[in-house]
């Protein structure tokens, strides 16, 4: 059986801590692959305006494209509505019937998850990575805002344990912190709008495609 990463977001841009935690994530779990999953999210949505959705693809394919085991998926990209997250792991689990799909989600996210559509559904039919720095999250009791029977699928691999291949036969909720980036989309966009250079906070081929098309240049 396969296991496969989905990593959704904005990705505006696509940063090297996003690029960091994917490729930890995928050493420590043993994926076969992972999935970039921008979203939509139309502009009047949102209190800030963001990149076209095909800036931010064209972002996160030049990123992935010297990677063979990154990739990146248009699926909500393409879909008619903005789809929730359950609805999307749903459409991919029905496009890789055979494989374990792994939701990757920030320590925010997983915070807020309870007011997520469906969330019991994500983390119990899924499993989920927590991709956390380290001391972000409550030492003691970092999931009790989930539910009591939700609680007992949780993994505490804080401090650099690595998952046990007997957890993955069934969905669990993973927590992590391989990653100690302290970096925010938002903070690349006001140094590209202050001309300032990137190359040392994002790919250089996404240095590069912001640079050409000066993005972000009027925010």
């Amino acid at each position: 059986m396969q296991r496969i990463g989905v990593y959704g977001g904005t990705f505006d841009p696509l940063h090297n801590g996003h690029f960091h935690v994917a490729a930890a994530i995928m050493q420590a779990f043993a994926l076969d692959r992972l999935l970039f999953v921008p979203a939509f999210v139309p502009p009047h949505k949102r209190k800030q305006e963001i990149s076209s959705p095909f800036q931010r693809l064209a972002m996160l394919t030049l990123a992935t494209a010297q990677q063979p085991r990154m990739f990146v998926s248009t699926i909500e990209l393409e879909a008619p509505t903005r789809p929730y997250t359950i609805e999307t792991l749903g459409r991919l689990q029905a496009e890789f019937p055979q494989a374990h799909l792994f939701f990757l989600m920030g320590a925010d996210s997983f915070r807020d998850v309870t007011m997520w559509k469906s969330h019991e559904r994500i983390l119990s039919e899924y499993s989920v990575i927590v991709a956390t720095r380290p001391g972000y999250l409550e030492a003691e009791h970092p999931a009790t805002h989930l539910d009591a029977s939700l609680q007992t699928r949780v993994i505490d691999l804080r401090g650099g344990a690595l998952p046990q291949e007997a957890h993955w036969q069934t969905p669990h909720i993973y927590l992590t912190d391989y990653v100690e980036v302290d970096l925010a989309a938002t903070f690349i966009r006001e140094l590209a709008a202050q001309g300032r250079k990137l190359d040392d906070v994002v790919p250089p081929a996404v240095a590069a495609y912001i640079e050409k098309y000066q993005l972000y240049r009027n925010s």
